[in-house]
Parts: C-alpha cells; structure tokens; sequence
C-alpha cells in the first residue's frame, strides 16, 4: 500500500486547471522526460523473516520517495520495521532467515533492489551511506578509527594512503571531534558513545553520497553536537542534493529537519504528511498518541501519556488495522478489515476507518490518559549520596617502558549530593566526564580522590567483598545497551543474574515468577525472556538494561542516557515508570543525559558539567528559566523543539578543549561568546546565586550583591 496521495479529479460541473487545452502527446512525453526522477524511490517494498513461529513480515508493503535535496523522516516506535526498511535499501537484511519478499528501490530510477552482491557493494558507502544506531558494533575493534574512516575514501574515492588519510583527518574535525589528528590513531573502545557516533558520520559523509541513510544519527550525541551534526548535514544537502532518509525517535529533530514524514506501524505506512500539516494536523491515532507522549514542563506533574499495550510480533499481527490492539477508537469493522489510505488534502494521507466521510469522526480526540503524580519521598536532610573533591585521571603512557608523560582530566574537582527520592541531572557535551562520574561512583573506576559516600558510608578505597552490599544498592543503566549485554545469555539469565548474585528470592523458581512480574513494567513481554540480545531492537535492548538493574531492589539507580535510544511513547512508559518507582520506593536517581526535554520533566535538581568540572548547578526552574553561565544558555538554545516558539540559537564556536590540556583560566573561555580577558587568568570561583543556585562564571558573579 502506498500512502502518497494523488490529486482528485475535479469535480462534476468544475474544470480543473488547464482544462480544454489540448496538448501534443509527444509534447508529454518532452515534459515528463525532463522531470528528473526521485533519488530513491521505494515501490511496495516486502521484507520477510523466516522464523521459528512462522513467517515475520517485518516490512510489509511500504512504498515513498525522495527527491534531491530533501529530508524524508520515517518515525515509529521500536520494531515497527524502520531500521529493517533502511537495510532493505541497502541489501544488508541477513540471509538465509531475511529476504526481500517483493517490491523494488530504485536509485536514480534505476533498480537497484536486484543488483548482485559485487555491483551493490560499488553503490554502497559511495551512492548510498548509512549511519548506524549503535556505533560500537558498527565500528570494528581491532582498527583505528582513522584507518577505518580512510579505508571507505581509498575504495570508493580512488584517493592514495595519505591523500586519504588527510580526508580522515578533515572529516574528523568537520564531525566536531577534538584533536582529530591524535584521535585518527585511537580504537573505538578508546572513545566516548558520542565520539564514536561522529566517527560513524564522518565515514558517511566522506564521499559525499547521493542518498544518505541515517538510522537514529544523534542519538548518542549532545545537544551542541547534535545541533552541529544536523548543520553539517543541511549544508551538504544544500551543496551537493542529498537526499536524506532520517529515521528517528526525536521528534523534535523531525520538527526542524524533514520535509515530509512517514508514520510506520507494525510493517506499514499508516500515515504520510508534510512537516508541517504532521504537526498541526496528525491525522491517524497512532500518529497523536506518539506526539502526546512528548515529554514538557507542563507535563511535570502528572504521568506522561502512553499507547497501551507493545507493538505486536511481526509473526503475530492482527487481522485488520494493525493497530486496532491498541487504538482507543477501535471499532469492529477494525478488526477484520485493513483500513485503506485516505487522502486529507493533496500530499496528505493516512490509514484510517475515522477518516472515512461516511463515518464523520475525521477529528475525534484521544482521551487523555494521565494521572496526577504524588509527592515524591524526598527528604532533603536525608543524603543518600555525597561526592566531594572527586578526581579521576587517566594515564597516558608512552614508549618501549610505558611511561606516563601525561594524564586525561577525565573528572576534576566534581562537588555533588543526592537526597532520598531526589532526581539529579548531569548535563553537559560528550567527553565531559559525566559518565565517568557514574562509574566512579558503582566502582567501575577507582578514582584517584576524593570522597563517595553511601548514606556517609566511604565507598573510595574499600576491597571487592566489601563493595559487594553497597553495588546491590546502587544500580546503573549503561549508555550503549548492546555491548552492556552478554550476548551468549539469554534475557531471563541476564536479568536473573543479579538476583541470584545478591540472594534476591527465595529460589530460582521464586526469582522467575518476579522476573516475568518485572518484564512488563517495562514494556517487554515475557515470552522474550527466553530470546538473545541480537534478537531485539536497540530501545528494547534498553529495556532489558533497566530490568535487570531495577531487579535487584537498588537504593540509588544512575541512568547514563538510559532513555536516549527509546521511541517516544516507550520513552514516556520509562519515565512513567520511574516516577512511579520514585514515588513507591524512595528511589534516587543520578540521571546522566543530553536530552534536556527529559531533565525538564523529570528532574528535581541539575548539574551542568564541561570539561571535568560542575560549572553550573540549581534547581528545575532556575536552570531553565534562569540560568546564568553562558554554556548552559547554549545548551538550552540548542534542544530541538517540537513546538513552534522562536528562539535565538547560539552558536559556540570550535571544539572541546582536550581534557589532557585544558585551557587556562576558565575552560570555557576559547568558545565563549562573553569571554572577557580576565576568564583566560584564572578559573571563577563558584558564586552562590541563591540557596540552591550556583554558578562558576564571573559575569554571574557581577551580579551577586546587586
């Protein structure tokens, strides 16, 4: 089924445009063949698995397409067939189990969807590039990065070894990478998840190519970083007449990058619009259920919205409307029949029975499915965990003996305190030691000083039995959810795992019943417990992190971009959750992001971090609605918006400083828009704005005293 709408014909009694001219076939035909065809231009495209329940059509026919120079955005939530789509295009299904059951991609207008395997491999990395959800299994671990980056110039490019190797290197610096010759030489697993994702982009990007598939491409990424990867990717659209095909859960992005957009579900296109009239005007159920689970500050106070219920298997859809299992406005005629795709205006279709005209309810509206939230237990004299003077610094070591000629100031001085179910957020770029801090404070690191202390209990320095009690009270919810999971495990031993370490449960029997109780709170079915990680999506992976560190009953969780590879209306399940879990238990979080629109939600508190250092900390509505430091009012101007309210953006200029040799004075004084010559002397004392506000900036400690 195709949702591209065509113009109706006119009217009886009405003549349309040009109506009564005759003009020459051949004069057609002219025309038309000056029309240049669509970049790519998908045609009822079925990609099927074959699986031990059956047959799962995971992309079932999707049809749309993409002219030069435009963005098309493909939005759903995980497992709705996006990413699948994407490897279809590129012939990158797995064989034997995954095939291309019927359809065909045509690039340029010509097909490419049956090209052998040597041809396709010329198109791809060159014609066709991708980026990849999850970099760190994209990116091989046993090569450089740059090795890597110049491998995809010398074959595609015809470059030689060092005229690709300055190609790498440019590439690099364009991605916002600092230091990019010195990174050229380093491994993947040397880098942050944010780096590795630029990496993942520049070597993308590098041969300019017609068609660019980018499968979730800032998700990992910062907000300043973000901004300035979808710059980049504006700017060569504009140069060069890249089409782009963005597949992402960030709504916000689609708002100020796409075109048009697709709504996927369950295999199928169930709606198609321009950017503008999907926001203004979302006309299929599921399309308004997922843009009211957006998280907001005016949503604070009571849970988020969610679609009831999971997207269901692709061996297991339903008879009829594919979402008539989870739609509020279901009807029997939904459940039997597969609603056809109807046209709202030129450009402007959706699969829906609501929008048929004899029906008349083109416009009903989703009932609201919130509830007030009750106060959190939050005891401010109460300190679960208490960080002072916390400094962690890494060796670099050279030569035949290893010696250290240098240190990274990973962390450098970090100050922070967490209540009794209070939520603290860590902002700031990637690489400026927020994650660290996290596995500073779980004993992933040792750091080299400083102070953690568990209800005032000393964590720095005590031996692995001892450590044992305290990790069962503090969990973490790593960033990059493939490489935190054992892939020889299945989900149920991965989540068990730690309830048999920790004596959770009277017997495994006992541990299984709280395991299938815990799986869908969030949003898992149990019978994926007997599945491996390399059978789910990325945001379900996700899932399966916070399961397995909500199942041992912790005291404190650090969520280190927990919700940043989830679709909104999981993502909105999770925070649901965790609030939830907050109110009930007294949970405390350390909630390590870049996602602002959910530290505005859910935060109580909110540290921002550049280079090593808390440069700005206050309560919710101070740091949103006041904030004092120039790097936090770039932070803020930099969040993609669902909502149309102008702002002025601030660019910063050039990269992160190394950490291995900061700038001196204020670290932030290189790319500081209000740096006056006296940051550049000596680093700003913290100065004390009001009981919970501080601000390590002298532009803010001008104002103290006033």
């Amino acid at each position: 089924m195709t949702l591209s709408p065509s113009n109706p014909p006119p009217a009886s009694g009405t003549q349309s445009p040009g109506a009564g001219i005759q003009y020459p076939e051949s004069g057609i035909q002219d025309l038309e063949s000056r029309i240049p065809p669509p970049v790519l231009d998908v045609r009822n495209l079925r990609t099927y698995f074959r699986a031990g329940a059956g047959i799962a059509k995971a992309v079932d026919s999707v049809s749309f397409a993409i002219n030069a120079g435009e963005t098309y955005a493909l939005v759903g939530e995980s497992g709705c067939g996006k990413s699948v789509t994407a490897l279809s295009i590129l012939q990158l299904v797995a064989k034997p189990s995954g095939y291309i059951a019927g359809g065909e991609v045509l690039l340029d207008g010509s097909v490419i969807s049956t090209l052998p395997p040597m041809e396709m491999r010329n198109i791809r990395g060159n014609k066709i590039s991708m980026i990849f959800q999850e970099p760190m299994t994209a990116l091989n671990p046993v090569f450089t990065v740059g090795n890597q980056i110049s491998e995809v110039i010398r074959i595609h490019q015809k470059l030689k070894k060092r005229a690709a190797m300055r190609k790498a290197i440019e590439m690099l610096g364009q991605v916002g990478i600092p230091e990019p010759l010195r990174r050229y030489e380093e491994y993947p697993h040397q880098m942050s998840g944010g780096m590795r994702q630029r990496v993942m982009i520049a070597m993308a990007l590098a041969c300019r190519p017609r068609l660019l598939v980018a499968d979730e491409p800032t998700t990992a990424l910062d907000v300043t970083i973000q901004a300035q990867i979808l710059e980049l990717m504006r700017e060569l659209q504009s140069r060069m007449g890249t089409a782009i095909l963005l597949i992402t859960h960030d709504m916000g992005v689609v708002r100020e990058n796409a075109a048009r957009v697709g709504v996927m579900y369950a295999g199928k296109l169930v709606e198609e619009a321009s950017r503008e009239d999907l926001f203004n005007e979302p006309a299929h159920p599921y399309t308004r259920l997922l843009l009211r689970s957006i998280p907001s500050r005016a949503k604070r106070e009571h849970t988020l919205e969610t679609i009831p219920g999971m997207v269901p298997g692709a061996t297991e859809f339903p008879a009829g409307c594919r979402f008539s299992t989870r739609c509020p406005f279901v009807v029997d005629r939904c459940r039997v029949q597969a609603p056809p795709a109807y046209t709202l205006k030129p450009g402007h279709a959706a699969a829906c029975f609501l929008l048929d005209p004899a029906l008349r309810q083109a416009r009903a509206s989703v009932a609201p499915a919130t509830k007030p939230i009750p106060p959190s237990a939050l005891r401010e004299d109460a300190v679960r965990l208490r960080i002072r003077d916390l400094v962690m610094r890494f060796p670099i070591r050279k030569g035949v003996f290893q010696r250290t000629v240098a240190h990274v100031r990973a962390v450098d001085g970090v100050n922070l305190s967490i209540a009794e179910g209070e939520t603290l957020a860590l902002v700031g770029e990637s690489g400026c030691g927020k994650t660290t801090v996290g596995k500073c404070v779980v004993r992933l690191l040792e750091p080299t000083s400083g102070s953690i202390a568990l209800y005032g209990d000393e964590l720095v320095g005590l031996r692995r039995s001892r450590l044992k009690p305290a990790r069962r009270r503090i969990q973490m919810i790593f960033q990059d959810p493939f490489s935190s999971l054992n892939p020889r495990l299945m989900v149920r031993d991965i989540i068990a795992e730690g309830m048999e370490t920790h004596r959770i449960g009277t017997s495994r029997h006992d541990r299984l019943q709280q395991l299938a109780a815990l799986m869908p709170r969030v949003g898992l079915d149990p019978d994926m417990a007997l599945r491996y990680p390399h059978e789910f999506s990325g945001g379900q992976r996700q899932r399966i992190g916070l399961a397995r560190a909500l199942a041992v009953n912790p005291d404190l969780l650090i969520c280190d971009e927990a919700t940043s590879s989830l679709d909104v209306s999981v993502r909105a399940q999770i925070l649901n959750l965790l609030k939830d879990l907050q109110s009930e238990l007294g949970l405390s979080y350390l909630f390590i992001t870049h996602d602002l629109s959910v530290v505005r939600y859910l935060a109580d508190r909110v540290s921002v971090m550049y280079l090593g250092r808390i440069v700005e900390e206050g309560g919710n509505e101070e740091i949103f609605e006041n904030p004092r430091h120039p790097y936090t009012k770039a932070l803020l101007s930099a969040v993609p918006r669902v909502d149309e309210t102008g702002r002025k953006r601030i660019a910063l200029s050039g990269d992160v400083p190394s950490p291995v040799n900061p700038p001196r004075g204020c670290h932030f004084h290189p790319r500081c828009p209000e740096a006056r010559p006296e940051c550049a002397r000596d680093y700003p004392p913290s100065f004390q704005l009001s009981d919970t506000h501080a601000c390590r900036c002298r532009l803010a400690g001008s104002d103290v005293g006033k």
